[in-house]
């Protein structure tokens, strides 16, 4: 990146964050580009007088800046309030408006359950036939399972570019190429991806693409889904026909506004080499947290194909959710953010193979923006002694 951050006024004082991929702390740059639209510039983008015109020219820009960022053009880019919302217009969107009566869908056992749901929703409502592809020991789907799933009757296959627990890259390129060669859509979850590594719809050769701005420092209730030119779906709200008529309602400006200028950010530290700053710093967490616990520390995903800011491992003889109960000095997650409240084994880490005790003791420490070498410091330190003492 260029030059050093200022500390975020979110952290200061507090543990250290190291759950990233729960959620991002709002970026001050963003919450100052949005801040005009919550004020000054009220009016309604669709209204033709002057007071519409800034509000309208503003959500063209950020729709240019999401585009830019994942290789799309601007129309391609519907904004949402959620990433589960636009999961539900890209999943359930593809299958109802394909008119077929026995539609197949094809998805895989880690997917976020905004997918999964939506997929056991259109089995209960729709009909749908559903396939859920297994993932191997490091998470990942083989591209020659979903070749022998894939039929003439197959509407979409919806496959996530990153997992939120493990950060296992998906081979979204591979995936989408055999759904095609079937007729098939293929919608790719991206919202642990986008931001962190390069993002491109063109090289991945997806049809639909979800993007969510509080994975990349926008506030929460900002998202959009790329829709390819020519792909049809069924809207997710009826109305007024905006969002190209697949999500009716007057658009949040300044929601808009912040993801469009997270996303022009997100490109900028890309370009300036952010995620191998980050990957180094996870690194340096991940040894020496193995040298202060010799023989007791297992990484879970894969060592190579992850995101660049993420690190799931396990600790012999300790539970996740006691270590961060015994380390105050830092904020984790034990899984993914829906499911830290319990203490059941991930259903991600079980999926893979994981024994239930290696799966219990597992720790998800997600690094972002703001994390430094201190932090990294402070969490191994604390993290080893918590370890140490059982």
């Amino acid at each position: 990146m260029k030059g050093r951050l200022a500390p975020h006024p979110g952290l200061a004082g507090g543990p250290v964050y190291l759950d990233y991929n729960a959620t991002t702390p709002v970026d001050p740059r963003v919450a100052e580009a949005m801040l005009p639209y919550l004020t000054d510039f009220f009016g309604n983008p669709s209204s033709s007088h002057s007071y519409g015109a800034e509000p309208r020219a503003a959500l063209e820009r950020a729709r240019r800046n999401v585009a830019a960022l994942i290789g799309a053009r601007p129309h391609e880019v519907v904004f949402t309030a959620s990433g589960s919302e636009a999961d539900l217009l890209a999943v359930r969107g593809a299958v109802v408006a394909s008119g077929r009566p026995r539609s197949h869908v094809i998805t895989q056992v880690t997917e976020h359950p905004a997918v999964l749901e939506t997929c056991r929703s259109l089995e209960r409502l729709h009909g749908a036939r559903v396939t859920v592809l297994p993932v191997d020991g490091n998470g990942l789907v083989d591209p020659a399972a979903l070749g022998a799933a894939l039929t003439e009757e197959t509407v979409l296959v919806s496959v996530m570019a990153a997992n939120n627990e493990t950060g296992a890259l998906q081979p979204i390129a591979d995936l989408a190429d055999l759904a095609h060669r079937y007729g098939a859509l293929f919608h790719c979850d991206a919202a642990q991806a986008v931001g962190k590594i390069a993002v491109d719809v063109q090289a991945l050769g997806v049809d639909l693409l979800t993007v969510v701005g509080h994975k990349m420092y926008a506030p929460k209730g900002a998202a959009a889904l790329y829709v390819r030119d020519g792909v049809k779906l069924e809207p997710v709200v009826y109305g007024g026909g905006q969002e190209r008529g697949l999500r009716a309602g007057t658009e949040n400006v300044a929601l808009a506004v912040a993801l469009g200028t997270a996303a022009q950010i997100a490109a900028d530290e890309l370009a300036d080499g952010a995620a191998a700053r980050i990957a180094a710093l996870r690194d340096d967490l991940h040894e020496r947290l193995a040298a202060g616990l010799p023989g007791r520390v297992h990484l879970n995903g894969p060592q190579k194909r992850r995101l660049p800011n993420t690190l799931n491992v396990s600790i012999d003889s300790a539970l996740g959710h006691e270590l961060l109960a015994a380390a105050p000095q830092i904020a984790a997650s034990t899984g993914s953010a829906c499911h830290s409240g319990t203490h059941t084994p991930s259903p991600v880490l079980t999926a893979m193979g994981l024994e239930a005790a290696r799966a219990l003791g597992a720790l998800r420490l997600s690094l972002g923006r703001w994390s430094t070498p201190a932090d990294i410091e402070t969490a191994a330190t604390a993290l080893i002694k918590a370890a140490a003492a059982r």
